[in-house]
């Protein structure tokens, strides 16, 4: 099969195709050629077609237009193949808050035929010696403050040796380029993107997705769930290291030549100050920011939104209506992963039901499953299963054949379909923590805390918060020269900041004499979870 791939790192190490999902194209819209680059579609054709000079980004620090966003990128992509020695198929880490320059890295990687791993600005040299060793990563465009982890992992790893840092030095190099750049004749199957999700063992997996996929989510979401058009400009919170935050805040709104408002730290007053400047007509965050914002949204000027979009974490009723009594507008809820690129489960207008994550987008197929595989009638509670035009492809990874069985993708969520074909949100099968709309792994904080000296055994939970949905909640035996107290309580949540992404940090934090177990050693997670 034709690639335009000179590293085949990526197609070698795909999960064997008999072990893909059911993919399904019936949407017209779905039927992309064989070679296809999604950044030109994205991109070089929307200035082609003459909206060259309609403003692409905005920002605290300006707004960038197509043409300038085009400019930048091949810039960018000049100095990728030019200085830093890619080549087609090279995985590129991407590291940065949500700016028009990341944006523009993201570009330049996809058209030099690269492979974009672009992480969250939050995770710490560990987090990045175990991307880089994953995806075997040589290549890395970095904000010029967040270098150091890099470095460091780059030692750590022999990895991440061909580098340039943005905030600089990588804008003095780009202008020294020509501002056109003939873009990688990519397939449509060769490898965009690597997205990394955290499984409850702490290994994260990387998630393979094609040119096509990254087209599929704006063709499905953007266009018959959002609607979206020219004229609106999309606003939100998650990081464009979430597939969530690529999509919302780069790829529906250039896919149908609209604009994307970003906002690099996105507190409840910078987001809401945002949609009123801007006059932002969609917003996008997690549950939990939709609450912190009901105290303050009365302060702005938010008459510009016709659309509030939530995912990340399950959405709360009262949320919902809380949100609605405020402002008029009931929130999308949706359901994605990060293994389906985006939302395939979702409501909007007045389909939307009040605690309800919705029904099936159109091109996919959703039901619900009983342990041994068969699907149950309607009422019935079980297993989320969904199948569409993406689907889940693990890069080298056994765990491909748990999250795919019998051509479905089995999402580890607990459903319940109602008579009328909608899906509500039971509960999640594993033990990842989702927290604010974060994922978080317990046992990868569980290995923070005992590289502490003090910590002897440690197990780490979800427990219920009103605010986050969930936070982590660690139980600590401590080691016999230590002695519980505050202050070590306070030492140990620092020490979590400080090895891995702070968000991950214990908010909850008892000592312990013991850890209930098993007769053979196993931990009785479920005993915690009880108590919390």
């Amino acid at each position: 099969m034709y690639t335009a791939h000179k590293d085949t790192f990526a197609r070698d190490h795909l999960p064997p195709r008999e072990s893909w999902p059911e993919l399904i194209f019936e949407l017209p819209e779905l039927q992309y050629p064989e070679r296809l680059n999604c950044a030109n579609v994205l991109l070089d054709d929307a200035v082609a077609e003459g909206h060259g000079e309609r403003i692409a980004l905005r920002s605290a620090a300006g707004d960038w237009t197509y043409r300038e966003l085009l400019e930048r990128s091949n810039q960018i992509a000049h100095v990728l193949v030019e200085d830093l020695g890619l080549v087609p198929g090279n995985r590129v880490l991407l590291r940065g808050a949500n700016t028009p320059m990341l944006v523009a890295c993201w570009f330049a990687v996809l058209k030099a035929g690269g492979i974009a791993v672009t992480t969250m600005p939050m995770l710490r040299s560990f987090e990045l010696c175990v991307i880089a060793r994953k995806a075997r990563i040589d290549h890395v465009l970095c904000e010029q403050r967040l270098w150091a982890d890099v470095e460091s992992a780059a030692r750590e790893t022999g990895l991440l040796r061909h580098g340039m840092r943005y905030g600089g030095e990588l804008e003095a190099q780009a202008a020294r380029k020509p501002a056109t750049f003939a873009n990688a004749p990519t397939a449509a199957e060769d490898v965009s993107l690597l997205a990394f999700t955290s499984g409850t063992t702490g290994n994260p997996k990387a998630t393979m997705h094609f040119h096509r996929d990254v087209l599929a989510m704006a063709d499905v979401v953007a266009r018959h769930l959002l609607g979206t058009r020219p004229q609106d400009v999309y606003v939100g919170s998650p990081p464009l290291g979430f597939t969530f935050g690529l999509g919302a805040l780069l790829v529906f709104p250039l896919r149908f030549r609209a604009c994307a408002g970003l906002v690099e730290t996105p507190t409840p007053d910078a987001l809401l100050s945002a949609v009123q400047s801007w006059r932002a007509t969609c917003l996008f965050t997690a549950p939990t920011a939709y609450r912190a914002m009901l105290g303050i949204v009365d302060e702005y000027d938010c008459s510009s939104l016709r659309q509030c979009v939530s995912a990340g974490e399950p959405l709360p009723k009262a949320t919902s209506d809380s949100w609605f009594e405020h402002t008029g507008l009931r929130i999308i809820d949706g359901i994605g992963a990060t293994e389906m690129i985006h939302i395939f489960i979702s409501a909007t207008g007045d389909a939307i039901r009040a605690g309800a994550t919705g029904k099936p987008l159109p091109g996919y197929r959703a039901c619900i499953l009983d342990e041994r595989g068969h699907v149950l009638p309607p009422g019935s509670s079980g297993r989320l299963a969904v199948k569409g035009p993406t689907g889940c492809r693990y890069l080298a990874d056994e765990r491909q054949k748990s999250y795919v069985q019998n051509g479905w993708n089995i999402t580890g969520d607990t459903y319940f379909m109602d008579a009328d074909g909608y899906f509500w949100f039971q509960a999640r099968a594993d033990d990842m923590i989702v927290s604010a709309g974060y994922n978080i792994a317990g046992p990868e904080v569980e290995w923070a805390l005992l590289a502490h000296a003090a910590v002897r055994e440690c197990a780490v939970v979800a427990a219920p918060d009103a605010e986050r949905g969930s936070i982590v909640k660690a139980f600590v035996v401590l080691k016999p020269e230590h002695a519980a107290s505050d202050a070590l309580r306070v030492a140990l949540q620092d020490h979590v900041k400080q090895t891995i992404a702070p968000y991950k940090y214990p908010r909850a934090l008892v000592f312990v004499d013991s850890l209930p177990k098993t007769p053979t050693g196993k931990l009785q997670r479920y005993l915690l979870r009880e108590q919390s």
